[in-house]
């Protein structure tokens, strides 16, 4: 079994943000794969899915971003699963605007929701989803990533939604490895 935390910030001020990103792709892939409606435990939303022989918890901590750890850890104890089989899907700065990596361990580039995951988990030996959102030309990166998709970003969002559901998929059915392999490509 996984957890798959999709981070972002609850509540419609946020929906449409770039923080929210992990909130998307896991309601998509909730549907994809026949998850039921969101319910509340963890301090968040949960539903669970199955995906081929693997079943996986989907959740949406609802501790806004820089406490997600609580959630995350509540649900990783409930579910008995181990760090190593949690998948964090989140926004990446680092990244140009839909580009996908997928990564296993390593530093947490700043990240507060991934700060608070490893504070409260005591590793950072889980895997993530790095979904990229771009650094803004100006300004800070707070304000960027609380702020919502370009016009032009949310055309293309969908696709990087879509994309982002199958390499989920990917690292379900095939391992971390393979899904590094199809989906860590120079775009």
């Amino acid at each position: 079994m996984h957890v798959i935390a999709g981070l972002g910030n609850p509540g419609t001020k946020y929906a449409g943000n770039r923080h929210n990103v992990g909130f998307m792709i896991v309601e998509r892939f909730a549907e994809l794969h026949g998850g039921g409606p969101f319910r509340e435990k963890f301090s968040g939303h949960f539903t669970r899915v199955r995906v081929g022989s693997e079943d996986a918890v989907l959740l949406k901590p609802a501790t806004y971003m820089n406490l997600s750890g609580r959630s995350v850890q509540a649900a990783l104890a409930f579910f008995k699963v181990e760090p190593g089989a949690l998948v964090v899907v989140h926004d990446e700065l680092d990244l140009p605007f839909g580009t996908l990596r997928v990564k296993s361990g390593g530093g947490l580039a700043g990240h507060n929701g991934l700060k608070s995951i490893k504070e409260s988990c005591g590793s950072s030996d889980f895997l993530r989803l790095r979904v990229g959102v771009g650094r803004p030309r100006g300004g800070k990166g707070a304000g960027h990533v609380l702020s919502d998709f370009s016009k032009e970003e949310s055309a293309e969002l969908p696709d990087v939604v879509e994309r982002a559901s199958s390499a989920l998929e990917d690292i379900l059915q095939r391992g971390v490895q393979a899904a590094m392999n199809l989906h860590n490509r120079k775009d």
